[in-house]
C-alpha cells in the first residue's frame, strides 16, 4: 500500500469518524470536538471550509481515532 496520506477536507474526515461511532460534542472557534462514549476517545477536527487538512495534523487525528493510515484510507 501507499504510504502517502490522502488529501482530504474536514467534512470527509468527519464522515469517517461518524462511521466509527464518534458523535459531535462541541465546537470552539474553528475546532470541532467529536467523542465516542464506548471507549472515551475524542478527536479535534479543524473546520476550515474548502481547505485540505495538513498531513501531520491528519496523521495525529488518525492516531487519535485508533487507526493506522491504511485502515483510515479503506474507510474513505
Amino acid at each position: 500500500m501507499s504510504t502517502r496520506l490522502p488529501r482530504i477536507k474536514a467534512k470527509d474526515l468527519i464522515k469517517v469518524a461518524q462511521k466509527l461511532g464518534f458523535e459531535f460534542d462541541r465546537q470552539s472557534g474553528s475546532h470541532a470536538v467529536y467523542y465516542r462514549k464506548s471507549d472515551h476517545r475524542r478527536i479535534v477536527v479543524p473546520i476550515h471550509p474548502g481547505k485540505i487538512i495538513k498531513p501531520k495534523t491528519l496523521l495525529g487525528i488518525i492516531k487519535d481515532l485508533g487507526l493506522e493510515p491504511d485502515e483510515f484510507r479503506d474507510l474513505l
